[in-house]
């Protein structure tokens, strides 16, 4: 006798038990011939097997729900309170088996680069800027990984992206007849980085208005003199690479000192932050103004005496910085900046009455706040926004700010872009959600998904 044989499978769990079911065959008797109890056999099977597979299919649908959104040792715990046991290198494999959507052309789409290890290793995201649906993940963010895949996509007529010149390298061998769209958003943040540039370059203006002092210790002396080594440079006809290596600087300080026309545009306004010398501020500003000449020493015994719980070099610090001699500044250059880049009706009464008092205080800052203010609108796309940016371009170039200057020259290197952000009513938003998105998937991993699992998740949605 041939002995009864059980098969069992892994099922759906039932009122939050793990579920199995068993099957065994019947055993045929010898009087059925051999062809019949070969047709009753295929029938058994066939039954079984389809019972067990729309079981198998219930379950496999809800691993894979769970592995979509919690892949590696979380949907695993997950599952096992749900009375499924999985190894998670299962669960996995399951979720590399779910398909991804099919492939399409968009007529429109949203390119922009995100970090696999930060300064290390980087990719590009491409999704359809107007249905937001993810369309492919490139490895790394050269000019020849996007042209390739641009080449292997004909038919794309809009690109959203933000100021990369690489990708636009990239959008302009592959497709040169489509038109490349500058995020808004970045554009608004360059004019705001200017802006912040411009506020702290006219600190010695505005903080008269504040009765605010102006730092004048070594460290201003010593920014004065390199600034006007870098003017001596550049008044022989050096050029400011040159100026970087003779003066061992970065060419980017090198820069900032040249736009500097002024040697009172280098002051600023000192930065005040909590310091365990703050609470003998006056004891020291006292003991000062009786004796100039006190050794430093001398007064760092005395507020030891009265609890200071500092070092000798916090002290030497404080006092070098000037704070011992100065109140707190009333506003710092980042929050004048903030208060000029805010919409007027977000402002409260006292505000805009400090900001007018503020940009009173010299031409420059007249001109620099009606420059933001002119800027604004033209973040809302509108067919007319091209000209209003001609003549925002020159009515800034005709005043004295040369970190504007340099903002629009950016503008002009990518000008067809800014315009085309400028009136069209697409971005690249919805490409910055995406790895908004991506950043919490990989966090989720704890950093240590392979490329192919990323993409697979990503792509996924």
């Amino acid at each position: 006798m041939v002995p009864e044989a059980l098969r069992r499978g892994r099922h759906s769990p039932l009122t939050g038990m793990g579920l199995k079911a068993g099957f065994r065959p019947r055993r045929l008797r010898d009087t059925v011939s051999r062809h019949t109890a070969a047709r009753i056999a295929v029938a058994m099977r066939r039954r079984r097997h389809s019972g067990r597979a729309r079981l198998a299919t219930r379950l496999t649908r809800q691993v894979k729900a769970v592995v979509k959104e919690l892949a590696g040792r979380a949907e695993t715990r997950l599952l096992a309170i749900l009375a499924v046991s999985l190894p998670r290198h299962t669960a996995l494999r399951a979720l590399l088996r779910i398909p991804l959507p099919a492939g399409r052309v968009p007529r429109v789409i949203g390119v922009d680069d995100f970090a696999l290890r930060r300064r290390h290793r980087y990719a590009t995201v491409i999704i359809d800027a107007e249905t937001h649906e993810r369309i492919d993940v490139l490895p790394g963010r050269t000019a020849d990984t996007l042209q390739a895949w641009l080449s292997e996509h004909p038919g794309i007529e809009i690109v959203c992206r933000d100021g990369s010149a690489t990708y636009a390298e990239a959008i302009r061998r592959a497709l040169p007849d489509a038109v490349q769209v500058e995020d808004r958003w970045h554009v608004w943040h360059n004019l705001c980085e200017a802006a912040l540039s411009e506020v702290k370059a006219h600190s010695a203006c505005w903080a008269t208005v504040l009765d605010a002092p102006i730092y004048a210790g070594p460290r201003a002396q010593t920014t004065l003199e390199r600034r006007h080594q870098v003017h001596g440079l550049l008044d022989q006809g050096v050029s400011l690479l040159e100026c970087a290596r003779r003066l061992q600087l970065a060419l980017n300080t090198v820069k900032r000192y040249a736009r500097a026309d002024r040697p009172e545009r280098m002051l600023r306004v000192p930065k005040y932050r909590a310091s365990l010398a703050d609470p003998y501020r006056e004891h020291l500003r006292k003991r000062r103004a009786e004796d100039p000449g006190v050794p430093v020493k001398h007064l760092f015994e005395e507020i030891k005496a009265l609890g200071f719980t500092g070092c000798l070099n916090l002290l030497h610090k404080y006092i070098n910085q000037g704070r011992a001699d100065a109140d707190r500044s009333h506003i710092s250059p980042r929050r004048l900046a903030r208060m000029l880049l805010t919409r007027p009706d977000n402002l409260k009464v006292e505000q805009h009455e400090l900001l007018a008092k503020l940009t009173a205080a010299c031409p420059e800052m007249t001109q620099l706040a009606t420059g933001i203010r002119d800027f604004a609108p033209l973040l809302t796309p509108h067919a007319d926004n091209a000209d209003a940016l001609t003549r925002w371009i020159a009515q800034v170039r005709a005043a004295d700010l040369p970190h504007l200057h340099a903002f629009t020259r950016g503008l002009d290197r990518d000008l067809d872009a800014v315009i085309a952000g400028l009136t069209l009513p697409y971005s690249n938003g919805p490409t910055e959600g995406v790895n908004t998105k991506t950043k919490r998937i990989a966090r989720q991993m704890h950093g240590r998904a392979g490329f192919t699992l990323l993409r697979h998740r990503i792509l996924l949605g």
